[in-house]
């Protein structure tokens, strides 16, 4: 956690209401901060479904492993998240130590341990240290309370420099439910079927398998769009839990993903996604600008996403950005390293509403002074056409300054 906050960071944040079903505590255990909580106890409601997605990295860690084991059962009562050691590529010590957890949290929850979700985020390859935290499990869960939403999402903090909610209300079957989101991630973001850590709770009355089928296709556009330095993680856990309080205020139980009914709810947390998935983008480890990358006239979805991400991903891209450079040559480098199909002579490239380049070489109507007036923002848009066909797709990434090298310089220190 950032002394510094970030200058893209939201100028308030929500309030964030109570989920029926859903009760929230915090401790600080020095796992590796001191002075501040890192570790977060969820506790659920007996009948709470539950969805995730996860890294698709192959060395996960640990806690990684035991979520995907116990999301096949479909249901959760307890969460909890530490900071400050991923416990992964642990070997043998880190699933001791992910078992002793979820031991405690199952007693302490008074459940089975298939219903126990745990996440870890830090330091890669330092054992897990449970006995620090373990015997905390019972008092926070017997304590836990409704309204703790604000402190959970600091207690997953890492380098953020802030944390990061998200919130809505929508119409289910005439009956508001409640959608409430958190997330964490700075640096070593290139997410792959997840994010960093994030966890999303609804007190809507819809069952597990219509849940991840909303979560699996959200994320494309939000989490799987989002990239601060290529790198993906270890440990990145996107977890879903529906209490199904609002049955009983006449909410109807959703079983089937394709019901209409759903339509309402898919689009408010598809939302949340991209709200959480940005807000980590604009907390890029030393970020100072937001970049979205659109490209448009591909071959495919699956190519334009490609050359977008070959874009997001460019450290020479992200550096011009940084120092407010309208360097375009940088994204045509980009595009051709890419892979995809992609013509020299078709190819049109934006940055905002100027365009600097068309049909293979510089715009004549091109304005260094304009274009230099535009990268003095603190949210800039490239856009790039290959006018091959109707393939489009947008990502979000942040400049690349010597801040995100200073912090991840001495990390481990």
């Amino acid at each position: 956690m950032s002394d510094t906050i970030s200058p893209l960071a939201p100028k308030k944040q929500p309030k964030m209401p109570a989920i029926e079903g859903v009760r929230i505590a915090t401790a600080a255990a020095g796992i590796k901060y001191k002075g501040r909580t890192d570790l977060l106890a969820m506790a659920f409601d007996e009948g709470t479904a539950v969805a995730g997605v996860f890294t698709r990295s192959k060395c996960p860690s640990a806690p990684v492993d035991l979520c995907r084991r116990n999301l096949a059962g479909g249901g959760a009562r307890v969460l909890i998240v530490n900071s400050g050691n991923a416990n992964a590529f642990t070997g043998k010590r880190g699933r001791e130590s992910t078992e002793l957890t979820a031991r405690a949290a199952a007693k302490a929850a008074g459940c089975r341990e298939e219903e126990v979700f745990l996440a870890s985020t830090g330091v890669i390859g330092e054992p897990l240290d449970t006995t620090r935290f373990a015997h905390l499990l019972d008092g926070m869960v017997a304590e836990a309370r409704p309204d703790g939403w604000a402190e959970a999402g600091k207690a997953i903090m890492t380098t953020d420099t802030y944390p990061k909610y998200a919130t809505a209300t929508v119409d289910l079957g005439g009956v508001p439910v409640t959608i409430n989101g958190i997330a964490k991630g700075a640096g070593m973001v290139a997410p792959d079927m997840a994010t960093m850590l994030s966890f999303i709770a609804t007190d809507a009355p819809i069952e597990a398998a219509a849940l991840q089928d909303m979560l699996g296709k959200g994320v494309g556009k939000t989490f799987n769009a989002i990239t601060i330095d290529s790198d993906t993680s270890t440990s990145d856990t996107l977890i879903l839990f529906a209490t199904g309080k609002a049955e009983k205020r006449g909410a109807p139980r959703i079983a089937d993903a394709r019901d209409a009914r759903l339509a309402p709810f898919r689009r408010a947390l598809n939302r949340i996604l991209r709200n959480l998935a940005r807000q980590v983008v604009r907390d890029g480890e030393g970020a100072t600008k937001e970049v979205e990358v659109t490209v448009t006239g591909a071959r495919s979805a699956r190519s334009a996403r490609r050359i977008a991400l070959s874009i997001a991903n460019s450290p020479l891209v992200k550096t011009a950005v940084a120092g407010e450079d309208a360097n375009w040559g940088r994204v045509v480098m980009a595009v051709g390293k890419a892979g995809e199909p992609a013509e020299r002579d078709r190819l049109a490239i934006w940055f905002g509403d100027i365009r600097v380049a068309h049909e293979g070489e510089r715009d004549p109507a091109y304005s260094e002074d304009a274009a230099s007036a535009y990268m003095k923002r603190d949210e800039i848009a490239i856009r790039v056409d290959l006018g091959l066909g109707r393939g489009k797709a947008t990502v979000w990434t942040c400049d690349l300054t010597k801040e995100y090298v200073a912090i991840n310089g001495d990390y481990r220190s």
